[in-house]
């Protein structure tokens, strides 16, 4: 209920709205200023902006949240109860926000990439980063854009868009993760697995699995799966994951068994390929990390505290 949980893209609107004293708040919605002053700090219910005086200053917003706290208080509802119950009905607005917002940046990057507008994709990346959570920006805005224009029916200039989509993203994925290349407390190898790899899914995926504690180092597609016992050897990481967005070929697991054996480190496997080969590896030393980011970062944080089995 507080500001803090509210959406960025809220709090862009509320900028532009006009802002309101107690004393007026107190007149438009019959409560006096002392109750108001109460239910924020007693109970978190709103918070109003404050001036650099330290005066109160309530957006149509918070009015709007003091006549619902005042139509739950007329049902009977305990004023300790009621942040919790308008908590509930605000994720569900800031849930429709947000897919009315990511609509509409997605027809904007649909627009520039039509047009091959660097410069406007640029911006809009920066506004969406600024707006969203990283795992937002890529799977509610651009990875669909990408998606959508790799599966394009043949239409004339589709192929151009999604190269320019492809390379602009690719770019900008590839320098966000050298920002990050700074010691960690654990440092996995992130590479393919052999067949159709997509550079931009693979890079995407070491951005999201990257964390204060956690650094990733990515090999491209192209290498060689034999070779990974070498490269790990010298790089010593605490993991090595293996990513793919395929369906695994067959023999894989037992490929990857026979790997994990030769390994300093821990095997693992990540993406749609991991979900397919999950229950051939079962019992085996290759551990599945799933597909969804959610699921593949605490599976790997899990795995490197020792408290995921293979």
């Amino acid at each position: 209920m507080t500001k803090q949980g509210r959406n960025p893209a809220i709090e862009a609107g509320l900028q532009h709205q006009d802002l309101f004293p107690i004393r007026e708040v107190s007149r438009l919605t019959g409560v006096n200023a002392v109750t108001l002053r109460a239910w924020e700090r007693r109970y978190g219910l709103i918070q109003p902006t404050r001036t650099d005086s330290g005066h109160r200053l309530y957006s149509q917003a918070d009015i709007d949240d003091i006549r619902r706290i005042l139509g739950w208080l007329e049902r009977g509802v305990a004023v300790s109860k009621v942040g919790s119950i308008l908590a509930r009905g605000q994720m569900l607005t800031h849930g429709a926000v947000l897919a009315d917002c990511t609509a509409r940046w997605q027809a904007q990057v649909r627009e520039a990439v039509h047009r091959f507008d660097a410069l406007a994709l640029d911006s809009l990346f920066d506004q969406v980063f600024a707006a969203l959570s990283q795992d937002q920006v890529f799977s509610e805005v651009f990875m669909p854009v990408w998606h959508d224009l790799a599966a394009g029916p043949g239409v004339f200039g589709l192929a151009s868009e999604w190269l320019f989509l492809d390379q602009f993203l690719r770019g900008r994925v590839f320098a966000r993760l050298q920002l990050a290349r700074l010691p960690r407390s654990h440092n996995v190898v992130l590479g393919p697995l052999p067949g159709p790899c997509l550079e931009l899914e693979l890079l995407v995926t070491g951005l999201l699995l990257a964390s204060d504690e956690v650094g990733v180092c990515l090999l491209m597609p192209g290498q060689v799966l034999d070779e990974l016992p070498l490269v790990c050897e010298r790089l010593k990481p605490d993991a090595l994951v293996l990513f793919a967005n395929h369906p695994p070929g067959g023999g894989l697991g037992k490929r990857l068994t026979r790997m994990a054996a030769g390994l300093q480190c821990p095997l693992l496997l990540a993406g749609e390929a991991a979900e397919g080969a999950q229950d051939g590896l079962a019992g085996s030393p290759v551990a599945c990390l799933g597909a969804e980011v959610e699921l593949m970062r605490r599976r790997l944080r899990q795995y490197l505290a020792g408290q995921l089995d293979t």
